[in-house]
C-alpha cells in the first residue's frame, strides 16, 4: 500500500476500551425497562450503530427516556474506565507522520470529545466527529466526509478509515476510502465477514507498517 494522505479512526475498540461504561449504561436502561441484561460479550457483539439509529427499534415510543437513562449512567463513569487499546499510542504517533488524523465514531459527539481530552489526545486530531454531529451516522458516509472536510482532504482510497467492525468497513467504502481493519473482528463474525481491504493484528502492527511507509 502507498502512504496514506490522511487517517480516520474509529474510537471504541479501535483506539480505546471504554466498554465498561457502555455496558453499565445499557444494563441500567434494561433494568429500567424490565429487560434482560447483557454481558460484555453480548455488548461487543451487538453494539454497532449509533443510539439514535438503534434505540427506537429497541425501546419503541419510549426510546428518548431510554436514551436519557443510558447517558446518565455512562457520564458517571466513562472517563474513569477509559483505557487506550494496545499499541494505540504508537499507531497515533506513526500516523502523525503521514498526514492529518481525525476520529469518526458512533459514540455521542460530546462524550467522544470529553474522552479524547481526558486522554490528552484531542490535539492529535483535526476533527472528532461523533454520533449526532453529521446529518447521519455510520455506516453512512456523512460523518467521514465531515471529518475530511475539517482536515482539508478529499475522500479517496488514499484516505484510510481504521476500525474494528464490518460497519466501519462499510462506512469506509461508502465514503470512498480504504477500509482498514484493526484486530480479528472475532466479536463481529471474523475478518472475512468484515471484508476489509487490509487488516492489522493490533496497533503495534499498524504502527510498524506506517513507520515503514514513512521512511520510503
Amino acid at each position: 500500500m502507498s502512504r496514506p494522505a490522511a487517517i480516520l479512526w474509529d474510537w471504541d475498540n479501535t483506539l480505546v476500551d471504554g466498554w465498561a461504561a457502555i455496558e453499565a449504561g445499557l444494563n441500567a436502561t434494561f433494568r429500567a425497562f424490565a429487560m434482560p441484561e447483557w454481558d460484555r460479550e453480548t455488548v461487543l457483539a451487538r453494539v454497532r450503530g449509533s443510539l439514535r439509529d438503534t434505540f427506537p427499534g429497541m425501546f419503541g415510543a419510549e426510546w428518548e427516556r431510554a436514551r436519557d437513562i443510558f447517558y446518565d449512567e455512562v457520564r458517571v463513569q466513562h472517563l474513569s474506565v477509559l483505557t487506550p487499546m494496545p499499541g494505540a499510542d504508537a499507531a497515533l504517533d506513526a500516523a502523525a507522520r503521514m498526514g492529518p488524523q481525525a476520529v469518526v465514531s458512533n459514540k455521542q459527539g460530546p462524550l467522544l470529545r470529553a474522552e479524547a481530552a481526558h486522554l490528552g489526545w484531542d490535539a492529535r486530531f483535526g476533527a472528532l466527529v461523533g454520533a449526532g454531529d453529521a446529518a447521519r451516522d455510520k455506516p453512512d458516509a456523512a460523518p467521514l466526509l465531515m471529518a475530511l472536510e475539517a482536515v482539508g482532504i478529499a475522500a479517496s482510497d488514499a484516505v484510510w478509515y481504521v476500525g474494528d467492525t464490518a460497519l466501519d468497513m462499510q462506512a469506509a467504502r461508502a465514503a470512498g476510502c480504504r477500509a482498514v481493519l484493526l484486530g480479528d473482528a472475532a466479536h463481529d463474525g471474523g475478518v472475512a465477514a468484515a471484508g476489509p481491504d487490509v487488516v492489522f493484528a493490533d496497533g503495534h502492527a499498524l504502527a510498524a507498517h506506517l513507520l515503514s511507509l514513512a521512511i520510503r
